[in-house]
């Protein structure tokens, strides 16, 4: 008997100190998604696979996506308790969690600040579009969607930029303008850049090398980087993977999407006010009396909330988008409140761990989302970022049973 094992691989960059002293290192966890939610949710379900403070994300994805094609291609032995009988176990890739720069970065996407700021579409266009009428209408819709193999073209072309004369102004267009940047080949590519930059600059004797002769030293150089490897081992792995599309298989992660986004906003903009009108006190003393045994919350300290405002973490803001509209009634202006109300209806749908009706819960979501932007959001131009997500996760619930709910903090 054979078995198929869907394989969440989890990459996220962490503190390898117990204090609070940050020591970045990258770390790789994966779990088996066959496993019912209520067990893969469970700390022994998740698998440590590996960890580096010097390696990258992409070196770490590399060695991963090696051993899943190695055990794919071979089989993995195991035996069948339930059967009692010896089966075969296929891994492959399933999805790809992590927040959201480390989910660009395995894409080779550069991020929010490029034209074309989403992972997974091509919506966008140039600043001044994007400020437009037709431009603004357009975040919010999906563009055509990112290929793997598009990607890869991509970077192979910024690639073959580096050799070439004016290469820094060629490459940082070509990667502002379609958003691809692999972080795989960009050491490469700046070496080449600089090495260029000093070939090409006069000599003292006012005399300078020809063009043919710079860039034939510069693909001799660009060989002897890549050695003992060649270019496609330098590209990232993930954008080749059997069976997977990684630009469609990062689901958005709602920790810092909306808890640590929408939420933590708009949580800054209803304390400024309350700061403001001067019943901050007041708000600490509502949530001392508020009876949060039916809620479901983790430990709830109103204290430490009032106090450490600015600093709060996610299961802060799940928390208090749940209990916020009863606190704060009588104390903010009644948009401010609508807000809270659509944010609450938000994380409600968020968190859904069963659904019946998948287009109906889309078409809810889209709903509150949306209103839940306008009210947080002052600049209408900064919607576009955060409405991307809400597509690409309309995108990937329609693929996966539920949005990443995976947790960093």
């Amino acid at each position: 008997m054979c078995y198929a094992v869907p394989v969440i691989v989890f990459i996220d960059d962490v503190s390898g100190n117990v204090s609070k002293q940050w020591n970045k290192h990258h770390v790789v966890y994966a779990s088996n998604a066959n496993l019912p939610r209520e067990m893969i949710e469970k700390e022994f379900s998740v698998k440590f696979v590996s960890s580096s403070p010097h390696a990258s994300p992409i070196e770490l994805a590399k060695a991963v996506c090696d051993s899943i094609n190695s055990a794919a291609q071979n089989g993995v032995e195991a035996w069948d308790c339930k059967y009692d009988e010896e089966v075969l176990l296929l891994p492959y890739g399933f999805f790809f969690g992590g927040d959201n720069p480390m989910q660009a970065e395995e894409c080779s996407h550069n991020g929010l600040g490029c034209n074309l700021f989403c992972r997974t579409c091509k919506v966008g266009g140039t600043k001044a579009h994007k400020a437009s009428e037709e431009g603004f209408l357009e975040l919010f819709s999906e563009g055509p969607l990112r290929t793997p193999h598009e990607t890869d073209a991509e970077i192979r072309r910024q690639l073959s930029m580096s050799v070439l004369p004016g290469a820094q102004s060629k490459v940082d267009s070509a990667r502002q303008a379609t958003g691809v940047w692999d972080s795989g080949l960009h050491s490469i590519i700046h070496t080449l850049i600089e090495m260029g930059k000093q070939l090409r600059k006069a000599r003292p004797d006012n005399s300078q090398a020809s063009e043919d002769a710079i860039r034939k030293q510069l693909e001799t150089e660009l060989d002897r980087l890549l050695q003992p490897h060649s270019v496609d081992d330098w590209i990232n792995p993930l954008l080749g993977l059997a069976g997977v599309n990684i630009h469609m298989d990062t689901p958005t992660e709602i920790l810092h999407t909306v808890l640590l986004g929408v939420v933590k906003y708009f949580w800054g903009q209803t304390v400024h006010i309350i700061e403001k009108a001067k019943s901050l006190a007041l708000l600490e003393a509502r949530m001392e009396s508020l009876a949060v045994h039916g809620l479901n919350l983790p430990a709830f300290v109103p204290a430490y909330i009032c106090h450490y405002r600015g600093g709060l973490i996610g299961k802060h803001f799940k928390s208090l988008a749940q209990v916020m509209p009863f606190l704060i009634h009588d104390l903010v202006p009644q948009d401010v409140l609508d807000g809270w109300n659509v944010i609450g209806e938000l994380v409600v749908l968020l968190w859904h761990t069963s659904i019946e009706d998948r287009e109906v819960y889309l078409a809810c979501f889209i709903l509150f989302y949306g209103v839940a932007l306008s009210h947080c959001c002052c600049r209408p131009i900064y919607l576009g970022p955060f409405k991307t997500f809400s597509i690409s996760l309309q995108n990937v619930h329609r693929a996966f049973s539920s949005p990443s709910q995976n947790s960093t903090s």
